[in-house]
């Protein structure tokens, strides 16, 4: 056996290759940056901080994270090049000492029922092998035990020529068996439609009978139903034979010819199901969402009861556990299940599903089941799911980039991601953070701050160095950085209650609980304790509710504040009376659009595998509009000018003189309330942060008429200096009358409550329970929960 030999010469110095310990970025200019240069120390754990809007997101996602994934994508063939997305370099004169970079964002995952929490982590996938294998009685392959698959069977004949004119038929048969229920299609629920809904039986087609958006009379969906042969259009609906009722509702797909054009007559209700209720509900537009959430109900497949498997794949089981049982477990008490079985076979297999199990309960999730439906997870929960992955990798030297990975993590449970996010960095990988929260901030080795404001005022590095250096900066987050809100001496006196009894949603025990009205109420709990469960499974969202959810919202670059808030409307009438024309000329989406580039404001040139190429139309120099519908002035400012004004300016604008606009100021109002007042009213969605969207979003539905506001997380995306903000505004909300019901995780909120209902006193099935209900001075007193024991070491007491 052979030893390498070593000498005692000692080396010159270090290795040329340990000198590449920083990503170095130079004169960054993506979104708002402002030339930005700086230097970002490698195998460390850097946190970005700054007001929401100051170009964090920009920097870290936009900038590093982009280059390096375009960089990678850049190593394949030109062939695979061509199936990827195009992605644009950044704006960016140079970026020296990137490494692989992995994106973790808080994205929502897809919504589509079939995606659960077990296939977007391949643990569904190893728990099918696993029943393929050990299951009796043995049914089949692993994809017998997919809801995504459906069993098929099919025979027939072909010829085969084997010359001189011989030719011989052979028989084929081929089969696949799946574990789709077919009832449900593999989704769990099953939709009914309420017919009343859909329109007025009393009337005939004539007669515009539809109550169904986009089903109005002149329009040809109506035609090709009216049209179609089928039908006495002068005879009521009521009235139709059963062989005329079955064709209007649920004929199948049949060509008719109407004025001598061919279309596809359908009946009502798989149309309907094609149009509406194939898409993701978030991503309808809102008349459309109110419409399906008033006409169809889904309710639990009555074959597979919700399982999503057929009975054959219910049938195998390991033990008493079937695939069904399995994956309706909370994870944590499916990794025990998992780690009492002991079969040499499967062993590498075991192992691998143990440690993905095991990871979920590492990470907080562990209260989580792998038949949950990915789209109902919150933005943190999703967040940490897209990490299971991660955890336990053995690659080193990778950049990892996220983005407020505190984000509805109870302060009990900020310690537990912490430590991973250390963890990640001990392995010798570069971790980027995207965060406002105080308790990840101090962990950091190297802090840098962006600002000093946001958009246009924001963009420059403030300050980069140590945790100590920042508190003593001066900056925005230095000043705020040990902001500890106080126990308010008194609390307001509830005018009301709203009774809540055997709620029994998810893991909550049969709850009785008492929401007092007309004051500020936070529900408290740690994630999984069942919060989300108690405040919009049973406070009933009639016209008197305003709920805001966490759904982000979404948008193309076509869409911006004005668009989104309404706002454009009033302006466009505002425009339009002033000037005696239609109100459509103002809009850069419809007749007034510059016809070069069809009111995008940019052309866009595909160069193949190349990126695309995007620079301002020249025609109408950015602004969007044609030229003859810029000559028209309202204030003496024409449309595009109006756009480009950032909302305090048109707050100002729209409030006095010839432009005075009540409707559109009432708008401008509720954005400077929620501390938007940079935003420029033409600014495309996509470029605004996930602090600014959360804002917008929430300055919106305060223009919905209701007595009672609930909130989901608000501060989500908030930095220090924007909480207290939005303090000020929910104290506005409750002292003009309203009651406000808020769900969240930071403590200057609970400190500012006038009463605090919290859940717990665990996660899944050891939550569901209210574990306190009173005012915060007297949870901080008690101490008797894990919130209690958070809030007193917040305020000090």
């Amino acid at each position: 056996m052979s030893k390498a030999t070593t000498t005692d010469r000692q080396s010159p110095g270090p290795h040329v290759a340990d000198s590449h310990d920083v990503i170095r970025v130079h004169g960054a200019r993506e979104n708002n940056l402002r030339d930005v240069s700086i230097e970002i120390p490698k195998r460390r754990l850097t946190v970005f901080t700054g007001v929401s809007g100051s170009g964090k997101s920009s920097l870290v996602f936009d900038t590093i994270a982009a280059e390096s994934q375009r960089l990678i994508n850049e190593t394949y063939s030109a062939f695979l090049q061509g199936f990827m997305p195009n992605l644009a370099r950044p704006e960016v004169d140079v970026l020296d000492g990137l490494t692989t970079a992995i994106a973790v964002d808080q994205q929502r995952m897809g919504s589509d029922p079939r995606s659960t929490v077990g296939t977007a982590t391949d643990a569904n996938a190893m728990l099918r092998i696993l029943f393929s294998r050990l299951g009796t009685p043995h049914i089949g392959p692993p994809g017998a035990f997919s809801f995504n698959t459906a069993s098929v069977s099919a025979s027939g004949g072909f010829t085969v020529d084997r010359g001189a004119d011989k030719t011989r038929t052979e028989k084929v048969s081929f089969s696949r068996t799946g574990g789709m229920c077919t009832h449900c299609e593999g989704r769990g629920t099953v939709s009914d439609i309420d017919l009343t809904q859909l329109y007025d039986d009393s009337k005939s087609l004539s007669e515009d009978p539809f109550t169904i958006p986009t089903y109005t009379g002149g329009g040809w969906v109506v035609r090709v139903i009216a049209e179609s042969g089928f039908f006495d259009k002068e005879k009521p609906i009521r009235e139709y034979t059963k062989k005329e009722r079955h064709d209007f509702l649920y004929r199948e797909p049949v060509k008719v010819k109407i004025n001598g054009v061919n279309l596809t007559y359908e009946g009502l209700i798989p149309k309907l199901q094609k149009s509406f209720l194939s898409k993701d509900r978030e991503s309808m537009q809102p008349h459309i969402r109110a419409f399906v959430d008033r006409a169809v109900t889904f309710t639990r497949c009555p074959e597979c009861d919700g399982t999503r498997l057929s009975e054959l794949a219910r049938s195998s089981k390991i033990g008493e556990v079937n695939i069904a049982d399995a994956c309706a477990m909370e994870i944590r008490d499916l990794a025990e299940w998992a780690r009492g079985l002991d079969e040499p076979s499967v062993a590498p297999l075991l192992t691998k599903l143990r440690h993905t199990l095991d990871s979920f309960v590492e990470i907080g999730l562990g209260y989580l089941s792998l038949d949950r439906a990915s789209g109902t997870l919150s933005g943190g929960e999703a967040q940490r799911t897209k990490m299971i992955r991660h955890l336990g990798s053995s690659l080193t030297d990778v950049t990892y980039v996220f983005d407020e990975p505190s984000i509805g993590l109870h302060p009990h449970d900020i310690q537990r991601m912490n430590n991973l996010l250390l963890r990640l960095r001990d392995k010798g990988n570069t971790v980027l953070v995207v965060e406002h929260k105080p308790e990840t901030i101090a962990i950091a080795d190297h802090v840098v701050d962006l600002g000093p404001g946001a958009g246009t005022a924001g963009g420059t590095v403030c300050f980069e160095g140590t945790l100590e250096g920042l508190r003593a900066s001066g900056t925005v987050t230095g000043r705020h950085l040990d902001d500890r809100a106080k126990i308010k001496a008194t609390v307001r006196k509830p005018t009301g209650a709203l009774e809540i009894r055997g709620a029994s949603a998810n893991n909550l025990q049969g709850v009785d609980v008492d929401v007092p009205l007309g004051v500020l109420t936070v529900v408290t709990g740690v994630a999984g304790s069942g919060k989300s469960s108690l405040v919009h499974g049973s406070i009933p969202t009639d016209e008197g509710v305003v709920a805001i959810d966490q759904t982000p919202i979404r948008g193309s670059r076509r869409s911006n504040p004005a668009t989104y808030t309404g706002l454009a409307d009033p302006i466009r009438k505002a425009f339009a009376k002033a000037n005696g024309v239609k109100p459509a000329l103002f809009s850069a989406n419809s007749e007034g659009a510059c016809p070069t580039c069809n009111g995008a404001g940019v052309i866009y040139t595909d160069l193949a595998i190349m990126q695309s190429v995007a620079t301002p139309c020249e025609e109408c120099e950015g602004r969007r509009f044609e030229a003859s519908v810029l000559e028209y002035r309202l204030g003496g400012r024409d449309i595009s000018e109006v756009l480009a004004m950032p909302v305090s300016e048109a707050e100002e604008f729209f409030g006095t003189g010839e432009a005075r606009t009540p409707a559109a100021h009432k708008i401008l109002e509720r954005l400077a309330d929620v501390g938007l007042g940079y935003l420029t009213l033409g600014q495309p969605l996509t470029t605004l942060s996930g602090g600014e969207r959360q804002r917008l979003k929430l300055a919106t539905h305060m223009g919905e008429k209701g007595g009672v506001y609930v909130l989901d997380e608000p501060t989500t995306g908030l930095h220090l200096a924007d909480v207290e903000q939005l303090l000020g505004l929910l104290d506005r909300l409750v002292d003009s009358g309203k009651s406000v019901i808020v769900i969240e995780h930071h403590q200057a909120v609970m400190a500012h409550a006038d009463w605090i209902i919290d859940l717990g006193p665990g996660a899944g099935h050891d939550g569901g329970r209210i574990v306190f209900e009173g005012t915060p001075a007297d949870l901080v007193e008690a101490r008797s929960t894990l919130t209690g024991e958070h809030l007193a070491a917040y305020v000090g007491a």
